[in-house]
This record gives structure tokens, C-alpha cells and sequence, in this order.
């Protein structure tokens, strides 16, 4: 295939469903390197369209979309308590987290009070949610570079808080334990005592992220210098979470506008950051944000020990409807932040629910920053991006 400028270009794909080659005559070659839609370093169904000269790549296009499921319109065909069932999947490591933005959002446009204990707990479970996520994304990125050992450490701890987030919702991975005004169900007998077990065992197992990851010349050697994210292109494309505060934005939605009970753990909170904006440093904002959220779990659970017993949750109407408005509600998500900008018309099913997720927009940066790198790093950077493709496609 040859473009206007005389240039001749050859498509070839790696993974399932990419393209063939595909060679024309005359002029200079460029390899355009579908890789994916369905390949191991993709984290699922993403798709980049990778130019390359040689073996750097001139230019990178993210292809989003295969995992679309129009969730935002089903929205529209749900009430605000069916909602809940689509909100907590497009994240799957992070379900109680993206509960969180619809509950609170629908409770705003109420000016409902939630009763404190539920409050507290609210805080707790999203901690735990987190560190779960950041497990994942501990035990794959090594992984992905070659480290097979880290990723069953990371499942290891990961089982300790399962078990725990398990017994209080009854769900594994997507909790559908929130309910607008509060929770579904008090907690069961004895729990906040197995919840400090596992996050004392989980604390305990940290370390070996340490030694084991960041103590290991080759990972080192394959994420420093590399992939650097600049803070002007931080703020250009949206992003946001830990990505954003390797690259030196010190934002957190925690700390700068706080929910739930985060206002009141000002004392615990430790916002990581790094300068450096590589690869290496934005695998350790993860791990020191995943060992705050232990100390915040611990806080929580400190404070709920101290509360009189109370409800969890607030008695609803059969038929729930929010007054007529619109309203923005946003969360800092494990991966970055989370929005939910919901439109009601009076009705018991939202008029519209835009989703603000955090892995699309930080996906996007991946334009700007994989031009000028190598195909070798290509690998190293996506990894380091710590994104789910439902998060992007929603």
C-alpha cells in the first residue's frame, strides 16, 4: 500500500483478529503492527495501530470500542437501584468503587443524609476495593516484563481480602452492595475482626513487592527513563490517577474535595507522587498508594470499633425518583477519576447518566507518548498505564 508521499507501507498484526501484510512497490517501507485486538499485552479486547520505522514507532493510535456495551443508554432504561448492576462492571477490579459514584450522585440530587455508620463503611470497603485493584496490576505489569513469581504473591494477598469483601456483600467481584441511602446489610457477626487479619497479612506481604520488584535490576533496567509522561500532557488528555501523580500532579480527589469520611482521615492520607513520570514511577505511586489504603482500612475500622451500634442504610419508597436537575458526582477510583454526571427529569429512570471513566481518558495519552519510543518499550509503557478495557469502552 502506497500513500501520497510515495511511501510504502506493510500491515502485519499480532493477536487475534489483526490484519495481514500487505506490500506495495517502490518508495521507503513503514510497518503499519496491529497489535491486537486480542493479545497478552493489551490487558483484552484493545487495539493499537503502531507505524513503525524500523524498529520505533513514528506513530500510535489506540482503536477503543470492541468491548462497547452502551451502558450509558441502558442507564436510561433502568431505576436508580437496577442502575447500580451496570455502574459496577466496566471497572471489574474496582466494582464497589464504581457503585460509589451512582449512589452518591442520586443521593445529591435527594439531599439525602447518610446514616454515619454507613458512611465509615463505605470508606472502608473502598479502601480494601483499592488495594485489591492495585494487586492485580502489582502481580501483572512484572508479569507482563518477563516475572512470572510476583503475580502469585499478588493473588495471594488478593485471596486474604477477597475472603473478607466476599462475606460482607456476597458477591466476588461485583458487590452490588451499595444502595442508595447506605449499604445493603449490616455487617455479620465478627467481621471487623477477620478484616484486621487481612489487612495485617496483606501489610506483611508488601514487603515482598519491594524486594522482590523494585529490588530487581532487570525491572529496573526495563522501566526507568522509560515511557516518561510529562505533566503538560497530564492535563491535556484528562488524566488522572496514579498515572497522573507519577508525573508530579499532586491531585487527589481524596484529599482536595472530600466524600464519604476521607475529610476526617486527613492524619492517615498520604498522597504518592513521583517526578520522573517513567514506567518504574508510576509502578511505585501504585505500591505506596496500595500500603496507605491498609492504613486507611485500619483508621476505618478504628472509628467503627468507637460507633454505637445504628443502621446501615435509610428506609426508601417503593418507587424511588429523583426531583427534577442535574448533577455531577465524581470519586477518585483506584485507576483515576470517576464521574457521574446525571440529568433527571423527575422520573424513577435518570433522563441521562454520562460515565466519566478514568481508563479512557488516560488510554489516550498513549498518542502522544509511544512516538520516538521503541517496539521493545512499547510493552513496558502500556503495561505501566494500569487500565481495564471495559473501563475504556464502558
Amino acid at each position: 500500500m502506497t500513500d501520497a508521499t510515495g511511501t510504502t507501507r506493510a500491515t502485519v498484526g499480532i493477536g487475534g483478529g489483526a490484519a495481514g501484510a500487505d506490500e506495495g512497490p517502490g518508495g521507503s517501507t513503514d510497518m503499519v503492527l496491529n497489535i491486537g485486538p486480542q493479545h497478552p499485552a493489551t490487558h483484552g479486547v484493545l487495539r493499537l495501530r503502531l507505524t513503525l520505522d524500523g524498529e520505533r514507532i513514528s506513530q500510535a493510535e489506540p482503536v477503543v470500542g470492541y468491548m462497547h456495551r452502551g451502558a450509558e443508554k441502558l442507564f436510561e432504561a433502568r431505576d436508580y437501584r437496577q442502575i447500580i448492576v451496570l455502574a459496577n462492571r466496566h471497572d471489574w477490579l474496582s466494582a464497589f468503587s464504581n457503585e460509589l459514584g451512582v449512589v452518591l450522585a442520586v443521593e445529591r440530587m435527594l439531599g439525602m443524609e447518610v446514616p454515619e455508620r454507613a458512611v465509615w463503611l463505605r470508606t472502608l470497603l473502598a479502601e480494601l476495593n483499592r488495594v485489591l485493584n492495585h494487586l492485580m496490576f502489582l502481580g501483572s505489569y512484572p508479569l507482563e516484563l518477563g516475572g512470572i513469581t510476583p503475580i502469585f504473591y499478588a493473588f495471594t494477598e488478593r485471596e486474604s481480602l477477597q475472603h473478607v469483601m466476599e462475606e460482607v456483600s456476597g458477591g466476588r467481584m461485583h458487590y452490588m452492595f451499595n444502595r442508595v441511602g447506605g449499604l445493603k446489610d449490616e455487617l455479620p457477626a465478627g467481621w471487623t475482626g477477620r478484616a484486621r487479619e487481612a489487612v495485617a497479612a496483606v501489610r506483611g506481604g508488601m514487603t515482598r513487592f519491594d524486594d522482590l520488584v523494585l529490588g530487581n535490576e532487570v525491572f529496573r533496567g526495563r522501566t526507568r527513563g522509560v515511557g516518561v509522561l510529562e505533566p503538560g500532557a497530564v492535563h491535556a488528555y484528562g488524566v488522572s490517577g496514579p498515572i497522573a501523580r507519577a508525573s508530579g500532579v499532586d491531585f487527589d480527589l481524596r484529599r482536595d474535595e472530600p466524600y464519604l469520611a476521607y475529610g476526617e482521615l486527613g492524619d492517615v492520607l498520604r498522597v504518592a507522587t513521583r517526578d520522573a513520570g517513567d514506567c518504574l514511577a508510576r509502578f511505585e505511586v501504585l505500591l505506596d498508594q496500595a500500603k496507605n489504603s491498609l492504613d486507611l482500612a485500619d483508621a476505618c475500622l478504628d472509628r467503627l470499633a468507637e460507633l454505637p451500634p445504628g443502621p446501615v442504610n435509610q428506609r426508601l419508597p417503593k418507587v424511588l425518583k429523583a426531583p427534577e436537575g442535574a448533577t455531577y458526582a465524581w470519586t477518585e477510583n483506584p485507576l483515576g477519576i470517576n464521574g457521574y454526571y446525571l440529568v433527571s427529569k423527575g422520573e424513577k429512570t435518570p433522563y441521562r447518566l454520562k460515565l466519566r471513566s478514568a481508563s479512557f481518558n488516560n488510554i489516550q495519552a498513549l498518542g502522544e507518548l509511544l512516538p520516538g519510543t521503541l517496539v521493545a518499550d512499547m510493552v513496558a509503557i502500556l503495561g505501566s498505564f494500569f487500565f481495564v478495557v471495559g473501563d475504556i469502552d464502558k
